[in-house]
Order: C-alpha cells, then structure tokens, then sequence
C-alpha cells in the first residue's frame, strides 16, 4: 500500500477546501498529479493503485477522485463500483500524454471529466473540479441499460 499525507490547502472564502483522492500507477505519477493540484488549493491525498485507493478514500472522504486516465483504462472497475465511497465519488481523469480527443469513447462510463495537464489552467480545472464534487449523488455503477453501439457506415 502506498499512500501519502494529506496536502493541506488554504480555505478561501470561509468554505473548506476541496478534497481530493489523487491515483496513479506509480508513487511519482500520484504525488505529481496531488501536487499540482495542491498549488491550485484542492486538498489532495495521493495513492498508488485501485487497492491503495480504496483502503485511503475514507478518511477523510474525497470530494473528488482524479485519477490518472492510463489506469482506469487498464483495470476492471468491478472492485470500483462496488466500493461503498468509491462507487459514489465523481471521477476526472488526468493524462499528461493523451488528448480529449485520443480517449476511447468506451473507457469514459461514469467519468465526469477529463484533463489534459500540459495545457490545462488553474481557472477552468477548478471550475470542472468543483462541478463534479456538487454532483448530487453521482454514482458509478453496473450498467441498467443495454451497452452502446457504434454504427459504421
């Protein structure tokens, strides 16, 4: 289990910070990915791995997950959707080497965003952060409904 402390962020506005869940593959990724956004005044924890993930996401609870986007492309999300928190936190997904447009569309079910990190800026990120910790009772679950088809022409 890999799991860091907790970086602290400044209060703005009187309402705490934002929390958020930081994962990767590799200890390096994680604590990259918790310290940007830590400078951007999330309060981030970061783990290393789904298994590290869901032995840290309760305490405190994350307001947001963001996850490196490489490895919830090459995992089964059974674990996931089924954890009590997990299952229930709002995803974004993070990549330093993949673009919006190089995602596939079949990888992002129940993602609630994605973030280009070369490029991204501090003003939109916060607003998609914030966007998807007010979903109201967003949750990441087995499909009701009939997988999605692709029609070719």
């Amino acid at each position: 289990m890999s799991l860091s402390k907790p970086n602290q962020a400044v209060q703005q506005d009187g309402a705490p910070p934002l929390r958020a869940l930081c994962i990767a593959r590799h200890c390096f990724l994680s604590e990259h990915i918790a310290r940007y956004f830590a400078q951007m005044g999330i309060a981030t924890t970061n783990a290393v791995g789904l298994e590290s993930a869901m032995q840290s996401a309760g305490e405190p609870s994350p307001d947001v997950v963001i996850c490196d986007y490489d490895l919830l492309a090459t995992i089964p999300l059974e674990k996931w959707e089924h954890d009590g928190l997990l299952s229930k936190t709002p995803v974004i997904a993070v990549s330093l080497t993949r673009h919006a447009e190089e995602l596939h569309l079949l990888d992002i079910n129940g993602i609630a965003g994605f973030l280009y990190l070369p490029t991204l800026q501090q003003a939109p990120a916060l607003r998609i952060l914030h966007a998807a910790a007010a979903r109201p009772k967003f949750t990441l679950g087995l499909r009701a409904s009939a997988p999605r088809t692709i029609e070719r022409s």
